[in-house]
């Protein structure tokens, strides 16, 4: 699976302008992980447009887990249309009133929202020199912005980030909750197209925790 191409495509709008150049001399696991962090993100952040479809079509994965869930959403990519997805996105995360699901750390790890996951995370984003821009009235501490900030992490975006720092940020901010949303994304109810993005995102972070764990 090669997600470069959709990555980089996904990454505008962005929540989180860079304050440093893009590192050019990663490793290339680290470049395909960070495409893959920003994939999960671009899905996420606004309903799949028809460039957004079309790039999603051409994925192409592999036999292990993550590449059949790939091959799946490339699959489902193929015969969908923008309206269909742009009411199975609201549905899932917008609604009437709120959505089937809220994919926010807050209320994951506390039930509520605007809770002290968020305020730790904005304390955190200090110290990373990480500035939300202007005009996205998002909570920082949703699925797709965690996703992009990881992203711009690894990438170097934000400046050098030791591995260690980009260790704990993940540790602290989207270990504890990610693959329980991902879980509940996988298998709610008006999940269609969103059903392997579910898949992908909680196969990625067994992987990611396992690879960290390592590290340690």
């Amino acid at each position: 699976m090669d997600a470069n191409a959709i990555a980089a495509d996904a990454a505008e709008p962005t929540s989180f302008p860079p304050s440093d150049g893009i590192s050019s001399a990663l490793p290339d696991e680290d470049r395909m992980r960070a495409s893959f962090y920003a994939l999960l993100a671009a899905l996420l952040a606004r309903p799949a447009d028809k460039d957004m479809l079309a790039a999603c079509a051409a994925l192409e994965g592999d036999d292990a887990p993550l590449g059949k869930a790939v091959s799946t959403l490339a699959r489902l990519a193929r015969s969908a249309q923008p309206r269909q997805v742009n009411r199975e996105f609201h549905d899932l995360f917008i609604g009437l009133g709120r959505g089937e699901l809220l994919p926010y750390a807050s209320y994951y790890l506390t039930g509520f929202l605007h809770e002290k996951p968020l305020a730790k995370l904005r304390g955190d984003m200090i110290d990373l020199g990480i500035e939300r821009a202007e005009g996205v009235a998002e909570p920082e501490d949703n699925i797709a912005s965690l996703m992009e900030m990881m992203a711009g992490l690894i990438r170097g975006e934000f400046g050098a980030v030791p591995e260690a720092r980009q260790r704990d940020f993940f540790n602290t901010h989207i270990a504890p909750w990610a693959e329980h949303f991902f879980t509940d994304l996988e298998g709610a109810k008006a999940s269609v197209l969103y059903a392997p993005v579910g898949t992908m995102g909680r196969l990625f972070m067994e992987i990611e925790k396992t690879a960290f764990r390592m590290e340690a």
